[in-house]
Protein backbone atom coordinates (compact mmCIF):
# COMPACT_ATOMS: atom_id res chain seq x y z
CA UNK A 1 0.00 0.00 0.00
CA UNK A 2 1.41 3.07 -0.71
CA UNK A 3 2.27 5.69 2.12
CA UNK A 4 3.81 5.91 5.35
CA UNK A 5 2.40 3.76 8.12
CA UNK A 6 3.80 6.10 10.55
CA UNK A 7 1.93 9.43 9.11
CA UNK A 8 -0.98 7.00 8.61
CA UNK A 9 -0.99 6.31 12.36
CA UNK A 10 -0.25 10.36 13.55
CA UNK A 11 -2.16 12.34 10.94
CA UNK A 12 -1.48 14.98 8.86
CA UNK A 13 -1.00 17.59 11.49
CA UNK A 14 2.34 15.81 13.05
CA UNK A 15 5.68 17.19 12.77
CA UNK A 16 8.33 15.17 11.07
CA UNK A 17 10.35 14.72 14.75
CA UNK A 18 7.34 13.39 16.07
CA UNK A 19 6.59 10.97 13.19
CA UNK A 20 10.72 9.81 12.83
CA UNK A 21 10.39 9.46 16.98
CA UNK A 22 7.34 7.02 16.02
CA UNK A 23 9.43 5.68 13.62
CA UNK A 24 11.76 4.59 16.03
CA UNK A 25 9.77 3.20 18.90
CA UNK A 26 8.11 0.94 16.33
CA UNK A 27 11.19 -0.10 14.56
CA UNK A 28 9.92 0.63 11.59
CA UNK A 29 13.46 2.11 10.54
CA UNK A 30 14.99 -1.36 10.85
CA UNK A 31 15.02 -4.29 8.28
CA UNK A 32 12.36 -5.70 7.64
CA UNK A 33 13.36 -9.25 9.28
CA UNK A 34 14.28 -7.06 12.22
CA UNK A 35 11.02 -6.00 12.63
CA UNK A 36 9.94 -9.31 11.95
CA UNK A 37 11.90 -10.71 15.07
CA UNK A 38 10.43 -7.70 17.70
CA UNK A 39 7.14 -8.68 15.86
CA UNK A 40 7.52 -12.72 16.64
CA UNK A 41 9.12 -11.73 20.26
CA UNK A 42 6.26 -9.84 21.04
CA UNK A 43 3.68 -12.73 19.95
CA UNK A 44 4.88 -15.42 21.72
CA UNK A 45 4.46 -12.96 25.03
CA UNK A 46 1.02 -12.70 23.84
CA UNK A 47 1.40 -9.05 22.57
CA UNK A 48 0.69 -8.61 19.28
CA UNK A 49 1.04 -4.62 19.52
CA UNK A 50 -1.42 -1.24 19.50
CA UNK A 51 -3.58 -1.22 16.95
CA UNK A 52 -3.60 2.70 15.47
CA UNK A 53 -6.66 2.33 14.32
CA UNK A 54 -8.60 1.91 17.65
CA UNK A 55 -5.87 2.75 19.91
CA UNK A 56 -6.35 -0.03 21.92
CA UNK A 57 -4.22 -3.35 22.00
CA UNK A 58 -4.93 -5.49 19.16
CA UNK A 59 -5.67 -8.30 21.82
CA UNK A 60 -8.91 -6.55 22.77
CA UNK A 61 -9.23 -6.13 18.57
CA UNK A 62 -9.14 -9.95 18.34
CA UNK A 63 -11.44 -10.35 21.35
CA UNK A 64 -13.95 -8.66 19.93
CA UNK A 65 -14.65 -9.06 16.80
CA UNK A 66 -13.37 -12.82 15.91
CA UNK A 67 -16.22 -14.09 17.71
CA UNK A 68 -18.75 -12.39 15.15
CA UNK A 69 -16.90 -13.83 12.26
CA UNK A 70 -17.07 -17.36 13.92
CA UNK A 71 -20.48 -17.42 14.47
CA UNK A 72 -21.38 -16.49 10.97
CA UNK A 73 -18.94 -19.30 9.53
CA UNK A 74 -20.40 -21.61 11.83
CA UNK A 75 -24.42 -20.04 10.89
CA UNK A 76 -22.88 -21.09 6.93
CA UNK A 77 -20.55 -23.68 7.39
CA UNK A 78 -22.35 -26.61 9.33
CA UNK A 79 -25.57 -26.38 7.66
CA UNK A 80 -24.22 -26.21 4.24
CA UNK A 81 -22.51 -29.34 4.77
CA UNK A 82 -25.64 -31.03 5.19
CA UNK A 83 -27.22 -29.24 2.32
CA UNK A 84 -24.23 -30.07 0.03
CA UNK A 85 -24.16 -33.97 0.96
CA UNK A 86 -28.08 -33.85 0.52
CA UNK A 87 -28.18 -32.55 -2.92
CA UNK A 88 -25.32 -34.09 -3.86
CA UNK A 89 -26.47 -37.60 -3.44
CA UNK A 90 -30.53 -36.65 -5.17
CA UNK A 91 -28.33 -35.49 -8.03
CA UNK A 92 -26.87 -38.57 -8.28
CA UNK A 93 -29.82 -40.62 -7.53
CA UNK A 94 -31.83 -39.00 -9.99
CA UNK A 95 -29.27 -38.82 -12.89
CA UNK A 96 -30.45 -36.53 -15.34
CA UNK A 97 -33.99 -36.67 -14.24
CA UNK A 98 -35.93 -33.01 -13.18
CA UNK A 99 -34.72 -33.42 -9.84
CA UNK A 100 -30.93 -33.40 -10.95
CA UNK A 101 -31.69 -30.73 -13.15
CA UNK A 102 -32.65 -28.17 -10.91
CA UNK A 103 -30.15 -29.14 -8.67
CA UNK A 104 -27.59 -28.75 -11.32
CA UNK A 105 -28.91 -25.64 -12.62
CA UNK A 106 -29.10 -23.85 -9.64
CA UNK A 107 -25.49 -24.82 -8.84
CA UNK A 108 -24.16 -22.88 -11.85
CA UNK A 109 -26.31 -20.16 -10.60
CA UNK A 110 -24.65 -19.78 -7.08
CA UNK A 111 -21.13 -20.84 -8.05
CA UNK A 112 -21.37 -18.19 -10.55
CA UNK A 113 -22.61 -15.76 -8.38
CA UNK A 114 -20.17 -13.95 -5.96
CA UNK A 115 -20.76 -13.74 -2.09
CA UNK A 116 -21.53 -9.89 -2.28
CA UNK A 117 -23.65 -9.94 -5.30
CA UNK A 118 -25.80 -12.43 -3.62
CA UNK A 119 -26.05 -10.70 -0.71
CA UNK A 120 -26.78 -7.36 -2.13
CA UNK A 121 -29.66 -9.53 -4.22
CA UNK A 122 -30.93 -10.99 -0.62
CA UNK A 123 -30.68 -7.55 1.24
CA UNK A 124 -33.12 -5.86 -1.43
CA UNK A 125 -35.66 -8.78 -1.63
CA UNK A 126 -35.61 -9.84 2.14
CA UNK A 127 -34.43 -6.86 4.15
CA UNK A 128 -36.21 -3.97 2.47
CA UNK A 129 -38.78 -5.11 -0.49
CA UNK A 130 -40.01 -8.41 1.51
CA UNK A 131 -39.12 -7.38 4.62
CA UNK A 132 -38.74 -10.64 6.84
CA UNK A 133 -35.60 -10.12 8.40
CA UNK A 134 -33.84 -7.45 9.43
CA UNK A 135 -31.70 -5.54 6.81
CA UNK A 136 -28.41 -3.66 8.17
CA UNK A 137 -28.36 -3.87 11.64
CA UNK A 138 -25.46 -5.77 12.85
CA UNK A 139 -25.84 -8.49 15.17
CA UNK A 140 -28.70 -8.22 17.47
CA UNK A 141 -31.70 -5.18 17.60
CA UNK A 142 -31.08 -2.18 19.82
CA UNK A 143 -33.90 -3.29 22.33
CA UNK A 144 -32.25 -6.60 23.55
CA UNK A 145 -29.08 -6.33 25.67
CA UNK A 146 -27.29 -9.88 25.64
CA UNK A 147 -24.48 -10.71 28.30
CA UNK A 148 -20.94 -11.48 26.91
CA UNK A 149 -20.25 -15.13 27.40
CA UNK A 150 -18.74 -16.57 24.21
CA UNK A 151 -19.01 -13.55 22.27
CA UNK A 152 -21.49 -15.61 19.80
CA UNK A 153 -24.96 -13.79 20.43
CA UNK A 154 -27.08 -16.40 19.40
CA UNK A 155 -25.67 -18.94 21.65
CA UNK A 156 -24.79 -16.48 24.69
CA UNK A 157 -28.70 -15.48 24.27
CA UNK A 158 -29.59 -19.09 24.41
CA UNK A 159 -27.68 -19.67 27.76
CA UNK A 160 -29.08 -16.58 29.36
CA UNK A 161 -32.49 -18.38 28.40
CA UNK A 162 -34.11 -15.07 26.23
CA UNK A 163 -35.24 -17.01 23.54
CA UNK A 164 -36.43 -14.28 21.97
CA UNK A 165 -33.40 -12.00 22.08
CA UNK A 166 -31.64 -15.15 20.37
CA UNK A 167 -34.40 -15.30 17.82
CA UNK A 168 -34.12 -11.80 16.97
CA UNK A 169 -29.84 -12.29 16.73
CA UNK A 170 -30.93 -15.63 14.33
CA UNK A 171 -32.50 -13.17 12.05
CA UNK A 172 -30.16 -10.84 11.82
CA UNK A 173 -27.62 -13.63 10.65
CA UNK A 174 -29.64 -15.64 8.38
CA UNK A 175 -29.33 -13.68 5.38
CA UNK A 176 -25.02 -12.86 5.93
CA UNK A 177 -24.66 -16.88 6.57
CA UNK A 178 -26.85 -17.92 3.15
CA UNK A 179 -24.89 -15.21 1.14
CA UNK A 180 -21.62 -16.49 2.07
CA UNK A 181 -22.80 -20.42 2.28
CA UNK A 182 -24.65 -20.57 -1.38
CA UNK A 183 -21.70 -20.35 -3.46
CA UNK A 184 -19.33 -23.06 -1.98
CA UNK A 185 -22.36 -25.30 -0.70
CA UNK A 186 -23.46 -25.87 -4.61
CA UNK A 187 -20.14 -26.36 -5.15
CA UNK A 188 -19.65 -29.23 -3.10
CA UNK A 189 -22.76 -31.09 -4.55
CA UNK A 190 -21.79 -31.09 -7.63
CA UNK A 191 -18.32 -32.68 -6.38
CA UNK A 192 -20.37 -35.28 -4.15
CA UNK A 193 -22.41 -36.00 -7.13
CA UNK A 194 -19.61 -36.04 -9.51
CA UNK A 195 -17.86 -39.00 -7.45
CA UNK A 196 -20.95 -40.64 -6.50
CA UNK A 197 -21.70 -41.24 -10.26
CA UNK A 198 -17.93 -42.29 -10.52
CA UNK A 199 -18.31 -44.82 -8.39
CA UNK A 200 -21.68 -46.20 -9.10
CA UNK A 201 -19.56 -47.93 -12.00
CA UNK A 202 -17.02 -49.67 -9.42
CA UNK A 203 -16.99 -53.72 -9.52
CA UNK A 204 -17.57 -53.67 -5.76
CA UNK A 205 -21.12 -51.78 -6.17
CA UNK A 206 -22.25 -53.76 -9.54
CA UNK A 207 -21.31 -57.16 -7.03
CA UNK A 208 -23.65 -55.12 -4.29
CA UNK A 209 -26.36 -55.16 -7.15
CA UNK A 210 -26.21 -58.40 -8.50
CA UNK A 211 -26.98 -59.72 -4.62
CA UNK A 212 -30.28 -57.81 -4.59
CA UNK A 213 -29.46 -55.11 -2.18
CA UNK A 214 -32.01 -51.77 -2.36
CA UNK A 215 -30.81 -48.56 -4.29
CA UNK A 216 -31.31 -46.97 -1.14
CA UNK A 217 -29.39 -48.96 0.47
CA UNK A 218 -26.40 -48.90 -1.68
CA UNK A 219 -26.40 -45.02 -1.96
CA UNK A 220 -26.43 -44.56 1.50
CA UNK A 221 -24.03 -47.26 3.15
CA UNK A 222 -21.72 -48.45 0.38
CA UNK A 223 -21.61 -45.37 -1.90
CA UNK A 224 -21.77 -42.60 -0.31
CA UNK A 225 -18.85 -43.14 2.25
CA UNK A 226 -16.18 -43.53 -0.08
CA UNK A 227 -17.33 -40.86 -2.57
CA UNK A 228 -17.17 -37.89 0.31
CA UNK A 229 -13.34 -38.12 0.69
CA UNK A 230 -13.26 -35.51 -1.86
CA UNK A 231 -15.74 -33.67 -1.12
CA UNK A 232 -14.41 -33.48 2.90
CA UNK A 233 -11.22 -32.12 1.63
CA UNK A 234 -13.17 -29.41 -0.59
CA UNK A 235 -15.60 -28.31 2.33
CA UNK A 236 -12.48 -28.32 5.16
CA UNK A 237 -10.80 -25.44 2.30
CA UNK A 238 -14.30 -23.51 2.09
CA UNK A 239 -14.87 -23.40 5.83
CA UNK A 240 -11.23 -22.08 6.50
CA UNK A 241 -11.58 -19.53 3.74
CA UNK A 242 -14.87 -17.91 4.92
CA UNK A 243 -12.57 -16.63 7.30
CA UNK A 244 -10.89 -14.02 4.99
CA UNK A 245 -13.51 -14.32 2.14
CA UNK A 246 -16.23 -12.94 4.51
CA UNK A 247 -15.21 -8.84 4.36
CA UNK A 248 -17.71 -8.02 2.03
CA UNK A 249 -20.45 -9.65 3.59
CA UNK A 250 -19.54 -8.32 6.42
CA UNK A 251 -19.07 -4.75 5.22
CA UNK A 252 -23.23 -4.87 3.28
CA UNK A 253 -24.49 -6.43 6.57
CA UNK A 254 -22.91 -4.05 8.78
CA UNK A 255 -21.53 -7.01 10.60
CA UNK A 256 -18.93 -6.39 13.29
CA UNK A 257 -16.00 -8.94 12.22
CA UNK A 258 -12.74 -10.30 12.12
CA UNK A 259 -12.24 -10.07 8.08
CA UNK A 260 -14.45 -6.69 7.88
CA UNK A 261 -11.81 -5.37 11.15
CA UNK A 262 -8.49 -6.97 8.78
CA UNK A 263 -9.46 -5.08 5.58
CA UNK A 264 -9.90 -1.86 7.64
CA UNK A 265 -6.66 -2.61 8.95
CA UNK A 266 -4.80 -3.38 6.01
CA UNK A 267 -6.42 0.06 4.01
CA UNK A 268 -5.44 2.63 6.91
CA UNK A 269 -1.73 0.22 7.34
CA UNK A 270 -2.64 -0.72 10.80
CA UNK A 271 0.40 -3.15 10.66
CA UNK A 272 -0.35 -4.92 14.25
CA UNK A 273 -3.76 -5.14 13.31
CA UNK A 274 -3.08 -6.46 9.93
CA UNK A 275 -0.45 -8.97 11.21
CA UNK A 276 -2.19 -10.55 13.90
CA UNK A 277 -5.47 -11.09 11.67
CA UNK A 278 -3.19 -13.35 8.74
CA UNK A 279 -1.67 -15.23 11.48
CA UNK A 280 -5.17 -15.80 12.72
CA UNK A 281 -6.55 -16.83 9.75
CA UNK A 282 -3.12 -18.76 8.80
CA UNK A 283 -3.90 -20.86 12.14
CA UNK A 284 -7.22 -21.35 11.45
CA UNK A 285 -6.43 -22.83 7.75
CA UNK A 286 -3.48 -25.13 9.14
CA UNK A 287 -6.40 -26.59 12.15
CA UNK A 288 -8.97 -26.89 9.50
CA UNK A 289 -6.59 -29.29 7.38
CA UNK A 290 -5.07 -31.02 10.45
CA UNK A 291 -9.20 -32.06 11.11
CA UNK A 292 -9.85 -32.46 7.47
CA UNK A 293 -6.98 -35.25 7.30
CA UNK A 294 -8.35 -36.94 10.40
CA UNK A 295 -11.60 -37.50 8.66
CA UNK A 296 -10.20 -38.57 5.07
CA UNK A 297 -7.99 -41.18 7.25
CA UNK A 298 -11.24 -42.44 9.21
CA UNK A 299 -13.37 -42.46 6.03
CA UNK A 300 -10.66 -43.95 3.74
CA UNK A 301 -9.12 -47.40 5.04
CA UNK A 302 -6.50 -47.38 2.25
CA UNK A 303 -5.04 -44.33 3.96
CA UNK A 304 -5.10 -45.85 6.95
CA UNK A 305 -3.42 -49.07 5.90
CA UNK A 306 -0.60 -46.80 4.38
CA UNK A 307 0.07 -45.20 7.31
CA UNK A 308 0.07 -48.48 9.29
CA UNK A 309 2.93 -49.66 6.83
Amino acid sequence: MPGDPARMALGPAASEDIVERYRELNHLNDPLPVQYGYWLAGVLKGDFGVSTVTRRPVVMDLQEFAPATIELVLYSGIPAIFFALLFGVLGARFNNKWPDVVIRFTGYVFVATPAFVLAVLLLLVFGFWVQLVPSIGGRISAEYVVPSITGMVTLDAVLTGNFKAAWDAFLHILLPSIALAMGPMMQEARITRSSMLDNMGKDYIAMIRSQGVPSGLINNRYLLKPSVIPTVSIMGLDFASRFGNAFLVESIFNWPGLSRYGINAMMQQDINATCAVVMVLGVVFVTVNIIVDIITLILDPRMRQQRAK
